[in-house]
């Protein structure tokens, strides 16, 4: 995978366009990477219902919750399924909306300067393998094309939301993502 600054798009990714996004303010830089969970319906994985949340086609007949969520206008930069696949729904140089209402490091509105990450499970769960090797190679490339994001300035929806949101949750585990980031990176 490969960051076409041009277009904003991963390369070798899938690619879904959502139209829930927008341009972000002038002058604003990326310099934050959200971590975060979901699945649809909750504790449930596979099928298209996450692609249909994010296209703002979610039928509130498919499920019960879908009542509570469907005309929701959200989205996130990229999608990792419990297999490891990413798909992309927004152009990195754009504004995701997944943030919601957020503050990291006495800013609000982290939407305006960060991407948005998506891990398929709960914020009870553990993540697979296979998500964890996905997360630290697209997270290096990111890091790459962007390096106003440090590894400082990696964290979760629960950090930037406290009291809000809880993922990615105690089943994600921060240390070991960290140490296979470093291991991808070959710059400072």
């Amino acid at each position: 995978m490969k960051y076409q600054p041009e277009t904003g798009w991963l390369s070798g990714v899938r690619r879904v366009a959502s139209p829930h996004c927008n341009e972000r303010p002038p002058g604003a830089a990326v310099d934050l990477l959200v971590i975060h969970c979901i699945s649809l319906p909750p504790g449930q994985y596979g099928g298209s219902y996450i692609d249909d949340l994010f296209l703002g086609q979610l039928d509130p007949a498919a499920h019960p919750y879908f009542a509570e969520i469907a005309g929701m206008r959200v989205s996130a930069h990229l999608l990792i399924d419990r297999d490891g696949r990413i798909t992309q729904y927004v152009p990195l140089d754009r504004r995701a909306w997944h943030a919601g209402q957020s503050d990291f490091g006495g800013r609000c509105n982290c939407n305006d300067f960060s991407i948005g990450i998506e891990l398929e499970g709960l914020d009870t769960d553990n993540y697979t393998d296979a998500q964890y090797r996905a997360l630290a190679d697209v997270s290096a490339e990111i890091l790459a094309a962007f390096p106003q994001i440090t590894r400082e300035t990696i964290t979760g929806h629960s950090d930037i939301a406290p009291g809000r949101k809880l993922d990615p949750g105690p089943g994600f585990d921060w240390p070991r993502y960290l140490r296979e980031l470093d291991s991808r990176r070959t710059g400072p």
